[in-house]
């Protein structure tokens, strides 16, 4: 087990050194230079004291964008091995310092949502394999698909259409309330959690039909073999052969599509935080990337490539402890 851990980490420091270049340099490929913007905003400031092609050349070369992508880029991997990704163009302050003030209203989003899904689209999906072709399972099936094929900008209209606008239960945007500064530790706990009820419910929504489709296939798969079979003729209880026989088989296949849920979570939260802006890591990403901060770009893609091989990597070990016969030699 050990060896295989060593073996998955090294394949994942492989694929991130990679996948940073690859993003690296499409952004330093881009037709457009953000850094001539950021140059003449700076030279146009009454306290300035440098004129454009200065500061143009300053932050080439503190950005590496005076050399070529590939020394450019071990110098930029360098800094962030360091921890070290420089300053955030649009926010003015270390990348890594904003990252830290934001993420957590993203990891408390995504935290519930993914408690929530699991608590509602796994039974779900064992009742739907359980009833197949019965009227509940036609029902979970339509709730289901209702939920994949809706966008998230139309899903997140309706609820502030319904529940803020005409009901009024819910402010349209923000994470506080207008009171938020005169409020008490604990009340102020409330009013965050209150006014992230609809981008939870947005997000579940949204992931919740993914999971309780592939739970019912192969949930429906796993009934039909012949060891479940065998465990009926012997007289076991039906709640006896679904709970002890066939869901832990279940879970084998589970583990490898709930490994993509939280990095893809982080990516589709982007949407749903600047739908309702709330300041976590996805609102502040986009407000960055429509305004080309690339450090900030930069860090944030290579955040979700480094999340995304350390799910997988769990989730390899979570297949050995499912199933006693996945074990790493």
């Amino acid at each position: 087990m050990k060896n295989f851990i060593i073996r998955r980490v090294l394949l994942g420091i492989f694929i991130v050194f990679f996948g940073a270049l690859i993003i690296y340099s499409i952004i330093r490929s881009l037709p457009t230079s953000y850094v001539e913007q950021i140059a003449r905003q700076r030279a146009s400031s009454p306290l300035s004291t440098k004129t454009y092609q200065e500061w143009l050349d300053q932050l080439n070369e503190v950005y590496r964008l005076n050399i070529g992508i590939i020394p450019g880029y071990f110098g930029w991997l360098g800094n962030a091995i360091r921890g070290d990704f420089g300053e955030s163009w649009n926010f003015g302050v270390p990348v890594t310092q904003k990252f830290s003030e934001v993420v957590w209203y993203s990891v408390i989003i995504n935290i519930v949502t993914f408690i929530v899904q699991m608590v509602i689209s796994i039974p779900l999906g064992i009742l739907a394999a359980r009833k197949q072709y019965s009227k509940t399972d036609y029902a979970i099936t339509v709730f289901a698909l209702a939920g994949i094929s809706l966008p998230t900008f139309f899903l997140a209209t309706i609820l502030k259409y319904v529940f803020s606008i005409k009901l009024g239960w819910f402010d349209l945007y923000g994470l506080t309330g207008r009171f938020y500064s005169s409020m008490t530790p604990w009340q102020q706990i409330w009013d965050i959690a209150y006014h992230m009820v609809l981008p939870i419910i947005t997000l579940m929504m949204l992931s919740i039909g993914g999971l309780m489709r592939y739970t019912r296939t192969n949930m429906l798969e796993v009934l039909h073999s012949d060891y479940i079979r065998t465990a009926r003729a012997k007289g076991l209880s039906e709640k006896v052969v679904i709970n002890k026989h066939a869901f832990r088989n279940t879970l084998i296949p589970l583990v490898s599509y709930m490994s993509y849920l939280i990095p893809s979570m982080f990516g589709g939260v982007l949407i749903t935080e600047t739908l309702y802006q709330i300041p976590g890591i996805g609102y502040i990403s986009y407000q960055a990337m429509i305004r080309g901060d690339i450090p900030f770009a930069m860090f944030y893609t290579t955040f979700l490539i480094i999340l995304t091989q350390v799910s997988l990597l769990i989730a390899d070990i979570m297949y050995a402890m499912v199933d006693p016969r996945v074990r790493a030699n």
